[in-house]
């Protein structure tokens, strides 16, 4: 089957070109990756017209079986995909829609009035969502196509070499994401500086870049946390390293997630998660058991439960085997590569 996949550049940071770049070796299939929207020093807007001619040129030329459109729930990638979804159906190509990030203000909007998103992207032959909450939103919607979920994954290359037994679960914490106040970043460092009063010999280690970072090193000075490296953004040997010296990973996310690959890639890594119900982990994660999602966004809760597993060495021993575990089982690329071919080229 020659399937055509609509991606943002892969030479940009970001979680579609990330899954989409880790699954490129496997795919059995013939696939052939179609870049769309921004790329390094041009504006999505000013690429549009041109993405739009050379799609309809790529699907009347390409002999393409299924096209696969990739938008998040945003207002901009809604509108631009709305179009390549006629484009494609225009040339009575099998056209699925994966719906990757989630925006809560964009699905408010459309809960007022569905009929616009309805009769836009009921156009599709089936969806792809990250999360059973946004499959059920999509059916209230009115969508009457087939919706499937699917994950994130875990690229299988980062794990060579990794043994759970070999893990020592020191109380080193890690926060990895985009640095962004909606991340949770500053409420990781409050949360920190209460683990130190209690437990000092703990240290923090925040991993990434983005708009709040030089609002986080101000706020750490402020607290006076000395045991807290600033690592930027990571990957490679240096990201392998960060995950195993690591024992707690901490997301007090408030963004609209649809399964983040960095929580997926700390569990691999036998990381005990603390996060909050947001996206597709709701799905499949077991509360005190594989870590917890915490609803509040009060630093010291944050702080008491990463106490509690500080404190508890064995338990904290327990969740890091049993995400490893289930993260191999899975969450790996290969898997999640051959999950996605059977639903692309299920009739």
């Amino acid at each position: 089957m020659r399937i055509l996949i609509n991606i943002p550049s892969l030479k940009l940071l970001g979680g579609v070109a990330n899954h989409y770049k880790g699954l490129e070796s496997l795919w059995e299939e013939q696939v052939k990756y179609n870049t769309v929207g921004r790329r390094k020093n041009i504006p999505g807007v000013i690429m549009l017209i041109y993405d739009y001619i050379k799609f309809c040129l790529i699907c009347f030329l390409g002999k393409y079986d299924l096209v696969l459109l990739n938008p998040s729930l945003g207002k901009t990638s809604l509108i631009r995909d709305a179009l390549f979804l006629r484009i494609s159906k225009f040339f009575n190509i099998r056209t699925i829609v994966f719906f990757h990030g989630w925006n809560k203000m964009i699905e408010e909007k459309i809960n007022k009035d569905p009929k616009a998103f309805k009769n836009n992207f009921n156009k599709a032959d089936c969806f792809l969502v990250l999360a059973e909450s946004f499959k059920h939103q999509l059916i209230n919607w009115g969508i009457n196509k087939p919706v499937f979920l699917t994950t994130t994954k875990v690229d299988d290359v980062l794990l060579k070499g990794f043994f759970i037994d070999s893990k020592s679960f020191d109380p080193n914490i890690l926060f990895l994401a985009r640095i962004e106040e909606n991340k949770g970043v500053l409420i990781v460092l409050e949360a920190f500086r209460n683990v130190l009063d209690n437990f000092p010999n703990a240290t923090l280690k925040i991993a990434g870049d983005g708009p709040a970072l030089l609002k986080a090193k101000d706020r750490a000075k402020e607290l006076m946390l000395e045991d807290i490296e600033f690592l930027g953004n990571i990957n490679g040997e240096l990201l392998v390293d960060t995950f195993i010296s690591s024992s707690i990973y901490v997301l007090p996310t408030t963004h609209g997630e649809g399964m983040p690959t960095s929580v997926l890639e700390a569990m691999a890594f036998g990381l005990a998660v603390i996060s909050r119900p947001v996206g597709g982990l709701v799905d499949f994660f077991e509360n005190r058991k594989m870590g917890y999602l915490i609803d509040s966004l009060e630093s010291n809760i944050y702080a008491d439960t990463i106490l509690e597993l500080l404190n508890n060495h064995e338990k904290l021993k327990a969740m890091g085997k049993l995400n490893h575990e289930y993260a191999k089982q899975y969450f790996l690329a290969s898997k999640v590569t051959k999950q996605l071919e059977r639903i692309l080229t299920k009739d």
